[in-house]
């Protein structure tokens, strides 16, 4: 195999997931007047009227929580809300602003240092896509009757049975006719899309449901051709299981880490869970976890891909596709405080879902995508400040971003891991149990006698001795972290 190479700049990344529609509006984009109360429990259908100026006005709260990249699901014109039901591929959605908004919302990221990615939908498109509007009207003379797996004519968009409706579409939906990327013309146009908004500034691509374009030359062509055009650029696929296939080097850069997110799920909040909440996402099911079970399987994702993939996955806690973490976890705190505390200690990119960071609940689609409470007085203030801070850490220490992993300890609902990088080392301890650990904590052959090491968020200082950090306390549901001081 050749070496794989990955865009250096995710490793530093820390992601802020964006559902446009609901994070932030702009009085400087023209709007419909039928719109949903920003304030109000989201619906299947409705619109609030998000838009990318209202995002580009908010950059300052981003980089104050210390996002250095955005990952905004589709912007592409479309009759839905989500935006997955593509009608044009080159304009942005009025609604939105338009292709000048998404001009503004990059210059003035870039000006920042802050990358965005966008959402590709290219396993499907829409019914109000042009190329499947002319065979509506056209029928089996359309020219473009190739572009998508006509079986039966007259087609029949609206009807209401999965199946019945004369064309394949993804899940059986009529509104999502499945693109026929067998055609040359069909390939040609999704990599001219996809090279089009690179050309545009983007800096790189999430990949809705790519494993349904079950096809590993198009992927491989399609790595090519968005390298060539920006060999920086990052390619993300939405795959929620072991994602082999496309992760050798020659097709995706990292995949979405929802066994990452499923782990944290089953330790820190273990039979507590909303397990109702858990079976109508792609979850279906989440089991509990004891301590030694969830530190096998940090290592276990650490080593499922080849390194330089690990190093800049995209390591999310929730997303448009599941319930919010904190409804999982029936509101409570401190699972998420945890588990963010994991992603910004653990290898790969970490990425925020708009919203949580301030206490955001909402159950599965469309509960999890509600408006973003600018009102801060709607805020857990704390739970900002907790984020923040661990990012904060993350960008403080380059072990956290780019060093070595070592696995020191697990019982009694305890988990302690190292990260280093030359002389940057650091140690990680979480207590998902109910009452407070002193630890006697095994760190031979990792740290040496003598090494003198400070909890970054306090004035404690601890020394190895014997092998050992003895005497650690630990408070209940929660984690600490040290850092080497001295060495000798």
């Amino acid at each position: 195999m050749t070496s794989i190479e990955t865009p250096d700049w995710v490793r530093d990344a820390v992601f802020y997931q964006i559902f446009p529609d609901r994070f932030a509006s702009s009085t400087q984009v023209p709007k419909p007047s039928n719109l949903e109360s920003w304030d109000s429990k989201p619906t299947v259908f409705g619109f609030k009227g998000g838009d990318l100026l209202g995002v580009a006005e908010r950059l300052d709260y981003l980089q104050d929580l210390g996002v250095t990249a955005i990952y905004f699901n589709p912007i592409f014109q479309s009759a839905a809300n989500h935006r997955y039901h593509t009608h044009d591929y080159y304009q942005v959605d009025p609604i939105l602003g338009g292709n000048d908004a998404l001009r503004k919302l990059l210059d003035e990221s870039h000006r920042r240092g802050m990358r965005v990615i966008l959402d590709g939908v290219f396993n499907h498109a829409s019914r109000g896509f042009f190329q499947f509007h002319h065979i509506l009207e056209n029928g089996p003379a359309s020219p473009y009757l190739d572009w998508f797996i006509a079986n039966k004519h007259p087609l029949r968009p609206y009807h209401c049975e999965k199946g019945q409706h004369g064309y394949e579409a993804w899940w059986g939906l009529p509104a999502l006719p499945k693109l026929n990327t067998a055609t040359p013309t069909v390939r040609e146009f999704l990599l001219d899309v996809a090279c089009y908004w690179l050309e545009f500034g983007i800096d790189g691509w999430r990949l809705d449901v790519p494993a349904e374009i079950d096809d590993d030359e198009f992927w491989e062509t399609f790595r090519l051709r968005v390298k060539s055009t920006n060999p920086d650029a990052y390619v993300v696929g939405e795959i929620w299981h072991d994602a082999g296939r496309w992760l050798q080097g020659n097709q995706f850069d990292a995949v979405m880490n929802y066994p990452l997110a499923r782990a944290c799920l089953g330790f820190f909040v273990g039979d507590d869970l909303n397990q109702e909440e858990v079976a109508k996402c792609g979850y279906h099911s989440i089991d509990s976890l004891d301590a030694p079970s969830f530190a096998a399987e940090l290592d276990r994702l650490l080593n499922l891909y080849p390194q330089p993939i690990t190093e800049v996955q995209f390591n999310l806690l929730g997303s448009h596709d599941t319930p919010r973490f904190k409804t999982l976890a029936r509101g409570d705190d401190s699972a998420y405080r945890l588990a963010t505390l994991v992603q910004m200690t653990y290898p790969g990119a970490p990425s925020i879902y708009y919203g949580d960071e301030v206490g955001l609940e909402g159950g599965h689609d469309p509960g999890c995508r509600g408006g973003f409470p600018w009102d801060d007085k709607a805020w857990d203030r704390g739970l900002w400040e907790y984020v923040r801070r661990c990012i904060s850490l993350r960008q403080a220490h380059p072990a956290l971003r780019r060093g070595d992993f070592e696995h020191l300890f697990a019982g009694h609902g305890v988990v302690a891991y190292g990260r280093s990088l030359g002389i940057d080392s650091l140690v990680v301890v979480l207590n998902s149990a109910s009452k407070p650990e002193t630890l006697d904590l095994p760190v031979a052959g990792y740290l040496g006698d003598g090494v003198i090491l400070q909890d970054v968020w306090s004035d404690a200082r601890f020394t190895v001795t014997g092998g050992h950090i003895s005497g650690l306390p630990v408070p209940a549901r929660s984690g600490r972290v040290l850092s080497v001081a001295e060495s000798v």
